[in-house]
C-alpha cells in the first residue's frame, strides 16, 4: 500500500487483501511441510537426544534461519517456486449476497466489481446459498464458487464405525486391501490404466500437431500455424476429460476408505510418503505406475477417519509385502503371490499378507515410522535368526501360526 502497488489490482480493497491472506496462508503451509520432512532428517541425523531436543525446538519457533545446518536443510526441504495463478479471487462473506429470482429456484449470487464499477451477478446451478469466504475462480468461461462446509453436515459422518483394528495397504488394481482380505476399490487399476493409455496417445498426435504448426511457422505460413493452435492444441476440452477423470478417481477412492471404517474404528496404513526408488519395469508400466494416486487414497484415509471419528495410524512400510505373516521370515516374491521357504511351501497374496503385516507392525518398538529400510531388514533378519536358534520340540503347528510353518508351540516357550 505504501508504495502504489495495491492501486494497480483495480478491485476494492476486502476483495485483494483477503488474497493476500490466502496466499500468504499457502506458503506457510507449503512452509510446514516442508518442516515435517526436516524433523525427519535431524532424526535420521541426529544420535544425541539433547542436540535433537534442541534442532526441534529451533524449528518449532522459527528459529531455523539462525542455525546453519537447519538453514540447508530447510533450503534443501522448501523448494519455493512461483505462482502465476490470475484467475481467482477471495471475497468476505459480508461483501457477498445471495437471492433467487422464484421460489425454491437456484441462488443467484451478487458480488462487488471492480473500482468505481456496478456489482457482478453470477447465475449458480444450485439452491443452496453459499456461506462464509467464497473463492471465486474463472475456469474455461465459466466461474467457480468454492466455500467450506462443515464436516458434521456430510451424511458420511453420521455412518457408525467398527470396534476393531483393520490394516490396509495400498494398491494400484484395487484402492486397499484390508488385513481380512477384503479388497476395496478394485475398479481403479482398470480406470488408471485407461487414463494412462489414453494421454498416452493423445499427447503423441498433440507433439505430431505441434510440430506442423511449428513447420508452417518456418515456411512462413503463419495462417495455419495460428488455425493448427487454435482448432487442434487447444485445452478446454482436455480439462474438462482430466477433472471428470479425477472425480471418478475421488469417488472410488472414498468409497473404498469409508467401507473400511464401517468395520473399523483403528485403521493402521503404511506411510509412502518417501519416494521409493525401485527397478526398472519397462516404459509402459513406469507410465501406468506414475499415474498411480497415492496421494489421494492417503488424504481420503485421513480425511474419512478425522470425520467419522476413527483413528488412523501410519507404519514403516518397509518390507512389508515380503514377510510371511505371523513369522519373522522373509518369503520369496513373485507378482502377486508371497512364498513361504520353509516346508510346505505356502503361497500368500502378497497384498492381503502385507495387510497383516501393518497391522502387526503397529506399536512395533525396534520399527519406528522413520526406521530406514535397510536397518529393517536387518531387524527382520535378526529376529527370524534368533527364533530359528529355539529348540522345535513340536511340528504340530495347527492354531500357532498363520502359514503353517514349523514353529515352537507357545505353551513350551
Amino acid at each position: 500500500m505504501a508504495d502504489g502497488t495495491a492501486e494497480e489490482f483495480d478491485v476494492p480493497a476486502n476483495a485483494w487483501k483477503e488474497t493476500v491472506r490466502d496466499a500468504v496462508a499457502d506458503i506457510r503451509a507449503h512452509r510446514d511441510a516442508a518442516k515435517v520432512e526436516v524433523r525427519k532428517k535431524i532424526h535420521r541425523r541426529t544420535a544425541s537426544p539433547q542436540e535433537r531436543k534442541r534442532l526441534y525446538a529451533a524449528l518449532k519457533r522459527d528459529q531455523w534461519v539462525d542455525d546453519p545446518l537447519l538453514s540447508r536443510w530447510m533450503r534443501q526441504c522448501w523448494r519455493r517456486g512461483h505462482n502465476h495463478t490470475a484467475n481467482q479471487i477471495i471475497i468476505r462473506s459480508d461483501q457477498v449476497r445471495t437471492f433467487t429470482r422464484a421460489e425454491g429456484g437456484n441462488v443467484w449470487l451478487k458480488v462487488p466489481g471492480g473500482s468505481g464499477c456496478a456489482p457482478i451477478t453470477v447465475p449458480l446451478n444450485t439452491t443452496i446459498a453459499p456461506e462464509k469466504t467464497l473463492r471465486l475462480i474463472l475456469r474455461g468461461g465459466r466461474v467457480e464458487v468454492h466455500y467450506q462446509i462443515d464436516d458434521q453436515s456430510l451424511r458420511s459422518s453420521h455412518r457408525p464405525v467398527g470396534d476393531r483394528a483393520i490394516g490396509v495397504d495400498k494398491g494400484y488394481t484395487e484402492v486397499l486391501t484390508d488385513s481380512d482380505g477384503r479388497r476395496h476399490g478394485q475398479g481403479l487399476g482398470p480406470l488408471l490404466s485407461a487414463r494412462s493409455d489414453q494421454l498416452k496417445m493423445r499427447n503423441a498426435r498433440r507433439a505430431k500437431l505441434r510440430s506442423i504448426a511449428n513447420a508452417a511457422d518456418l515456411r512462413g505460413d503463419h495462417a495455419k500455424a495460428l488455425r493448427v493452435r487454435r482448432h487442434n492444441l487447444g485445452t478446454i476440452k482436455k480439462i474438462r476429460q482430466e477433472r471428470a477423470w479425477k472425480t471418478r478417481v475421488r469417488d472410488i477412492t472414498y468409497r473404498a476408505v469409508n467401507a473400511v471404517a464401517d468395520n473399523a474404528n483403528v485403521i493402521v496404513a503404511e506411510d509412502l510418503t518417501r519416494r521409493i526408488n525401485n527397478r526398472d519395469r519397462g516404459p509402459g508400466t513406469n507410465r501406468r505406475l506414475a499415474a498411480w494416486t497415492k496421494g489421494i487414497t492417503a488424504q481420503a484415509l485421513h480425511d474419512v477417519s478425522e470425520r467419522r471419528g476413527s483413528s488412523l495410524r501410519l507404519v514403516n512400510a518397509a518390507y512389508t509385502s515380503q514377510v510371511i505373516p505371523g513369522t519373522s521370515t522373509l518369503g520369496r516374491r513373485s507378482g502377486d503371490w508371497l512364498h513361504c521357504p520353509h516346508k510346505g511351501g505356502v503361497v500368500w497374496d502378497a497384498d492381503h499378507a502385507a495387510a497383516i503385516n501393518i497391522l502387526d507392525r503397529d506399536g512395533d518398538p525396534d520399527i519406528s515410522l522413520w526406521t530406514p529400510h535397510t536397518q529393517v531388514k536387518q531387524i527382520i533378519q535378526e529376529r527370524d535368526r534368533h527364533r530359528s536358534r529355539l529348540p522345535d520340540q513340536d511340528s504340530s503347528t495347527a492354531g500357532y501360526c498363520r502359514c503353517g510353518e514349523r514353529n515352537i508351540r507357545s505353551d513350551q516357550q
